[in-house]
C-alpha cells in the first residue's frame, strides 16, 4: 500500500526485453535504502525490486502490467515518480493508494494560474472507473484532489511544489498517465452493481 506521496524521481538507465516481460533498471538516490523483494510504485504501479547494483535497481513488469499502464512508454532516460511502500502507523498524508493501475489516461490540457496549473484528464469511463469533485485521484502515483468531473473526464490542480518535484513539469496534452481510481469508490460502485444471482 502507498500514500501518493512521491519521494524522489527515478531515472530509466535500461530495458531489456524477456519474452513478455520489461526488465526496467532506474538510478535514484533511494538505491542504497532499497532491499531485494522490497515493493515500490513507479508512476503508481507496485513493482519488485528483482536486483541491485550500486545506484542502480532492476524491477520487472509483465505483460498485464504493461496492458494498464504507461510504462511500456518508457525509454532510456526518461524519469519516473517514486515510492517507496507505507509503514504502517506513520502518518497517512494522500490516500490509500494500493499501486494497482486502473487503466491509461490522457492529458488534455494544462492551464498555467497565478502560481499554480490546472490539468485536465481523460479516460474510458467503465464499471468502478469514477471521480467526484473534491474526491480521490492518483495521477502517475501522485495523490490528488478532483477539482472538477464530468464523466471521462477530471481536471486537478498542481501546486508549484508538486509540479517540480514530480513528472507533472513534463506533462503536455496527449501525455499518457497511469490512473488509479479511488479504492472506496471503486467498492461503493460495485456494491451498487445489479445483484447476480449465482448459477
Amino acid at each position: 500500500m502507498f500514500t501518493g506521496i512521491i519521494e524522489t524521481l527515478a531515472t530509466v538507465t535500461r530495458i531489456q526485453k524477456d519474452r513478455s516481460n520489461l526488465d526496467i533498471t532506474l538510478e535514484s538516490s533511494l538505491t542504497p535504502e532499497l532491499k531485494i523483494d522490497q515493493s515500490l510504485a513507479h508512476n503508481g504501479v507496485c513493482l519488485t525490486v528483482v536486483a541491485i547494483e550500486g545506484t542502480t535497481y532492476t524491477v520487472t513488469t509483465v505483460a498485464e502490467t504493461l496492458s494498464r499502464s504507461n510504462l511500456g512508454d518508457l525509454r532510456e532516460g526518461d524519469r519516473v515518480n517514486l515510492e517507496r511502500a507505507m509503514v504502517l502507523g506513520a502518518r497517512l498524508d494522500g490516500h490509500i493508494v494500493q499501486g494497482h493501475v486502473d487503466q491509461v489516461g490522457r492529458c488534455t490540457g494544462v492551464n498555467q494560474q497565478d502560481g499554480s496549473w490546472i490539468f485536465r484528464f481523460d479516460y474510458e469511463p467503465g464499471p468502478g472507473r469514477v471521480t467526484i469533485e473534491k474526491g480521490s485521484i492518483t495521477v502517475d502515483g501522485v495523490s490528488l484532489t478532483v477539482v472538477d468531473s464530468a464523466p471521462g473526464s477530471f481536471s486537478v490542480a498542481i501546486i508549484p511544489y508538486t509540479y517540480e518535484h514530480t513528472r507533472f513539469c513534463e506533462y503536455a496534452p496527449g501525455t499518457r498517465v497511469n490512473l488509479e481510481f479511488d479504492m472506496i469508490g471503486k467498492y461503493v460502485a460495485r456494491l451498487m452493481e445489479p445483484h447476480r444471482p449465482q448459477a
